[in-house]
């Protein structure tokens, strides 16, 4: 995988460029339902200005540098998309200096492999993208950390692709509380854990669905289902019930360091190499709120991105088991 660290303050030719690139192979996977099932401009819009107003200009200016098309304008709003599902384990590892660990396993030929750093309405954003303004993880300047993992159900309803719901959050919020507030009000379109950390210590794991309320939870711990399994036979190939156990065993009873803690993620069970199913894991997150730092790792591999002092640049990185 070629990676790359993109750094934008206001939204301009470098986003374009980028839209430009991807924009072929995200329109046909947002078209691979036929354009009738996907809701219009006009209705597209409106849940925006319902649900998210304080980013509707920055919608309307990326809509303008993407070339002010019917179908992108769509796209871009991220409302009532295609569905999509991910494995993914996180945790918080609540020492003196707190971070949020993350593993992202999804299908590597659907995915940006892009760290995007912003400083859009004037709120600096540092994180993985999706959709090239949405995120699957990321921090802002105010030390807010956030990821998401898939909860594990079927069910489709009317909403947002949860990355458009963690962008938001990172634009408008400074703190978990603010954050969980956000995250019970916004609908998703399926249904997802998102794990907040913020520069005081405080966290929380919000259980997103699209038919019944928000659950708001003080777990440290998040993998791919909710409070009980519903999707057996996903719970039983993704293992989630064991890498939950097994992250509550290395927080509860073994008290592992900070760094043997992260080095449990880059390993069985919580590192999986089933790129053949489309959940190989793709990276390890670590998000340092404090410092507003954040780090991507692979065995053998860190790259460490500030967003201080944010070098672009590029990585090409080597997946195990992805050939």
């Amino acid at each position: 995988m070629l990676w790359r660290a993109v750094s934008e303050d206001s939204p301009g030719p470098k986003w374009s460029g980028l839209f430009a690139e991807y924009w072929p192979n995200y329109k046909r996977w947002w078209l691979k339902e036929g354009e009738t099932a996907r809701p219009t401009y006009a209705q597209s819009r409106a849940a925006l200005v319902r649900h998210m107003p304080e980013i509707v200009p920055l919608y309307d200016d990326l809509c303008e540098l993407a070339g002010g098309g019917d179908l992108a304008a769509r796209f871009l709003s991220f409302y009532g998309p295609p569905p999509y599902l991910a494995g993914c384990s996180q945790a918080i590892w609540p020492g003196a200096q707190p971070v949020l660990v993350r593993n992202y396993d999804y299908n590597p030929t659907a995915f940006d492999s892009l760290v995007l750093r912003t400083k859009w309405q004037g709120r600096a954003v540092m994180g993985t993208s999706d959709g090239l303004w949405g995120m699957v993880d990321g921090v802002n300047d105010a030390g807010l950390a956030i990821s998401l993992t898939f909860g594990g159900r079927r069910v489709v309803g009317d909403g947002f692709g949860v990355p458009l719901i963690l962008r938001y959050v990172l634009q408008t919020c400074e703190t978990a509380a603010e954050a969980g507030a956000v995250l019970a009000r916004v609908p998703t379109h399926m249904s997802y854990n998102v794990t907040v950390l913020d520069k005081k210590r405080q966290y929380l794991t919000a259980m997103m669905a699209p038919d019944r309320d928000a659950v708001i939870t003080h777990a440290a711990v998040a993998t791919n289902h909710q409070e009980n399994v519903e999707w057996v036979s996903h719970a039983r190939f993704t293992a989630t019930v064991e890498r939950e156990r097994f992250l509550l065993n290395r927080l509860t009873l073994h008290r592992d360091p900070q760094e043997k803690f992260i080095g449990a993620f880059l390993k069985p069970p919580l590192y999986s190499t089933a790129f053949h199913a489309g959940f190989g894991t793709l990276y390890t997150a670590v998000y340092k709120p404090r410092q507003r730092r954040m780090e991507l790792r692979w065995p053998g591999t860190v790259w460490s991105l500030s967003m201080k002092d944010f070098q672009e640049g590029g990585r090409h990185i080597v997946l195990p088991g992805a050939a």
